[in-house]
């Protein structure tokens, strides 16, 4: 059979970031999209778009619950982008999952007033991290970021590394990819020094202890 509509999953990489979110808005302005509706619009950029459009709500300081839920989700797109998987694939029980119209509108509105800066500083350069053998790069910081975004209380830097990374994909701008990976080291490395320094401060104070 025919497609009756040969463009619906085809990405045009001249639309911006702000132009895409707004356009899946207007699609699913009356009963929302479901994750694959979402997964089918994006066509190349979708791993990019996909992990941006998770990692915005986490953005939100020393939320729970849905940083742990989303951290999965963000794992398996990574993972697929690193081994060089063209199209996401996402379990059943998520791609059926429905974003409200509400949420879309939400999303886009977002992009449009708040992330516009990123929009503007960002354009395809440095091609080499973010094409190709650089999606695999960014993939690897994407996954050690989520590895600290499902910690308690820990969601916001990571979503930040997260956002760089995503933009960087998207824009084709391995200048945002290198600042994401910047952030994502910086943040895992602060993690593992405290880490290491609570450690060494139970061990310090065990040894204090009378009979120890």
């Amino acid at each position: 059979m025919t497609d009756a509509h040969p463009d619906l999953h085809r990405d045009d990489d001249r639309q911006h970031l702000a132009q895409l979110l707004r356009r899946l808005a207007m699609d699913g302005a009356g009963d929302g999209l479901t994750v694959a509706e979402i997964r089918d619009r994006l066509d190349e950029r979708a791993y990019g778009l996909l992990v941006l459009i998770l990692a915005i709500p986490c953005l939100v300081p020393g939320l729970y619950g849905v940083p742990q839920v989303v951290g999965v989700a963000v794992i398996i797109l990574a993972f697929q982008l690193f081994c060089g998987r063209e199209e996401p694939w996402l379990p059943r029980w998520f791609l059926k999952l429905r974003a409200k119209a509400s949420w879309l509108e939400g999303m886009a509105e977002f992009t449009e007033k708040r992330l516009g800066w990123l929009e503007r500083l960002s354009r395809p350069r440095l091609t080499v991290f973010s094409v190709g053998p650089g999606e695999r790069f960014a993939a690897v910081f994407m996954i050690l970021a989520t590895l600290t975004i499902v910690l308690p209380m820990t969601n916001t830097i990571p979503s930040v590394a997260l956002s760089l990374l995503a933009v960087g994909l998207i824009q084709r701008d391995g200048l945002f990819v290198l600042a994401g990976a910047a952030v994502t080291t910086a943040w895992v490395g602060l993690l593992t020094a405290v880490g290491v320094g609570l450690l060494i401060g139970a061990d310090w104070a065990m040894r204090l202890l009378p009979g120890s």
